[in-house]
């Protein structure tokens, strides 16, 4: 038996916010014990509430989604600060932190070009 799709599903931008999740779950896995209630779930919850958002907001009044898609922007820069915390507590490496910038950015773009569409 096949799965039920939902259309924000099929979304790029909601497909990469999913792969950022995991990705940022592994890496906080990796995080000292001490920031399981500080900065791991920040950084977790601000990743999360970008496909959360995208999905949320999908099929509402473009108004509606594009309001939607600025609170997933607002997380993506979420992200910016917490992987940058994380490499000046060194948790992460310099090059980490730069993979998961050019990643966020791509995210960013593709909120910001939805956006821009549903206007």
């Amino acid at each position: 038996m096949e799965n039920p799709k939902f259309n924000f599903e099929e979304l790029k931008v909601y497909q990469k916010a999913l792969d950022f999740v995991e990705h940022v779950y592994t890496e906080t896995n990796k995080f000292p014990s001490e920031e399981k209630y500080g900065l791991t779930s920040q950084y977790r919850s601000a990743s999360v509430s970008i496909p959360l958002n995208i999905a949320e907001g999908h099929g509402n009044s473009d108004a509606q989604f594009n309001r939607y898609l600025q609170i997933a922007w607002g997380s993506t820069k979420e992200c910016v600060v917490c992987s940058t915390l994380a490499r000046r507590l060194k948790y992460i490496t310099q090059e980490e932190d730069i993979q998961v910038r050019k990643r966020l950015s791509e995210l960013a773009k593709m909120t910001t070009s939805l956006q821009k569409y549903k206007k």
